[in-house]
């Protein structure tokens, strides 16, 4: 069937707090008629992640923020229906920044969408915005480049059952790092330690992290993968070692809050210990894809590497499924599933 139309989420008004139903715009445009070099992509996936709440807010950041009127900013992967482009061609499965829509069309090098062509018979759909997607480059590359973990050394990642939290302790696995995820219940907590091998999980619903992390961490933390922030990291940096590396990759404690950002209250135990706090953005290791996607590829095919993706089904779910990142209800890459290929 050959549609006219699009469906698009819109930003109707910046969130106080968490995000509510009035923050959103729903619009049906027609389909632009395709210029030279041009393609459209038919949204099969949209993936859902803790940064797009960031994105909502207004003021300086790593990228601009999406404004009010446009199309909620959010990854992707779709198939070309249509192309004007040599750079690809009608039937190939591309992924790229393409929002919350049904359809994206515009030119085929557009810098901002970051549009690149996958192989579908790797892997299914969904892993291509988790492990093989931004979520996974931003483990692999924060773990190996900022992290520089050390074989026996001690791992510390929290939001371990997330996205992001999963691949890292995988990867510090790897290295042949010992491997200790924070995650929120018991479900979280038994996924990373009995299906994805950590060494153990401490649950921050059910007691002080402080606690687990004397019990689970008896030498000290070496490397810490923050993914939340808050009184989680305050509590991390309380059993830093000496020459100790802390990524901080995002803070979902905060990205809700409506008065000021916590900031670490324990940061002088960087400088008693000499330690490093480094924050890292996937994007500056674009040209590095291919590398990251080939090497977790490669643990994937070997058995030595899991992954897990939580799909919501329906375009009219996105505000409540975008939800469910703040409430902790996914279980691995939260995804949106659009449409059938």
């Amino acid at each position: 069937m050959t549609h006219t139309a699009n469906d698009q989420f819109l930003l109707a008004a910046r969130p106080v707090g968490v995000p509510k139903d009035s923050d959103w715009m729903r619009a049906t445009p027609p389909l632009p008629e395709l210029q030279d070099g041009e393609v459209r992509i038919k949204v099969l996936y949209i993936s859902l992640d803790p940064a797009m709440r960031g994105w909502m807010n207004e003021g300086k950041s790593y990228v601009r923020p999406v404004n009010i009127g446009e199309v909620m900013r959010a990854g992707g992967i779709g198939i070309v229906e249509e192309s004007k482009s040599g750079k690809f061609s009608a039937g190939d499965t591309v992924m790229g920044v393409m929002g919350v829509q049904r359809y994206w069309s515009g030119p085929a090098d557009d810098k901002g969408a970051m549009l690149a062509k996958v192989d579908p018979s790797m892997a299914p759909l969904p892993t291509w915005l988790n492990a093989l997607g931004m979520p996974g480059m931003t483990a692999y590359f924060g773990l190996l480049d900022v992290g520089q973990p050390k074989p026996g050394e001690t791992v510390v990642v929290s939001g371990a059952a997330g996205a992001v939290g999963m691949t890292v302790g995988q990867v510090a696995r790897q290295m042949g790092c010992r491997v200790v995820g924070i995650a929120g219940g018991e479900d979280k907590c038994r996924f990373v330690v009995e299906e994805l091998g950590f060494d153990a999980c401490i649950d921050y619903k059910a007691g002080p992290v402080h606690a687990g992390l004397k019990e689970h961490c008896p030498q000290g933390v070496d490397v810490y993968f923050d993914n939340v922030g808050g009184d989680i990291l305050d509590a991390v940096l309380t059993r830093i070692n000496m020459k100790a590396r802390i990524v901080i990759c995002g803070a979902i404690s905060q990205y809700n809050a409506t008065s000021a950002v916590k900031g670490p209250a324990n940061y002088l135990s960087l400088l008693v210990n000499r330690a490093r706090m480094e924050g890292m953005l996937v994007t500056d290791y674009a040209a590095r894809y291919p590398e990251g996607v080939a090497t977790i590829a490669r643990w994937m095919g070997e058995g030595s590497f899991k992954t897990r993706e939580h799909v919501v089904e329906g375009f009219e779910n996105f505000p409540s499924a975008l939800l469910m990142l703040f409430e902790g209800k996914n279980l691995g890459k939260l995804v949106l599933k659009v449409a059938d290929a």
